[in-house]
């Protein structure tokens, strides 16, 4: 089995779809944790506050696993954003037709990891 490093967070099923949070993502992936976290704070985006959510997790994760990691030493290794279940419902129209409405969420991972490591 391989041994991966880091720290990991997982968030499932977000009600959001995935290629609204990949550019915001494309953003934050490989910078250090207190410029990502200072980065989705300014951003004014929905997706932006989901990334932050897992980061912030991911960066508990591995200061509560290694209590002598500190905030400034971590940054952001690997950022995936994959799509979930969709959703799909029927959406009246006209003249007793309908369409298909899909409604996609997404899976988002992040794995952050000491810079002393690298």
């Amino acid at each position: 089995m391989e041994n991966r490093k880091g720290y990991r967070a997982v968030a499932k099923n977000l009600p959001i779809s995935p290629i609204k949070v990949r550019p915001i993502a494309d953003h934050v992936r490989r910078k250090s944790y207190s410029d990502a976290i200072a980065l989705l704070d300014s951003l004014p985006k929905k997706g932006a506050g989901f990334l932050k959510k897992v980061i912030v997790s991911a960066a508990t994760n591995a200061i509560s696993q290694n209590p002598n990691l500190d905030e400034d030493g971590l940054y952001i290794a690997e950022l995936l954003v994959d799509g979930g279940p969709s959703r799909k419902s029927l959406w009246p129209r006209g003249h007793g037709r309908a369409d298909r409405q899909i409604k996609r969420s997404c899976r988002i991972s992040v794995t952050i990891d000491n810079k002393a490591d690298k």
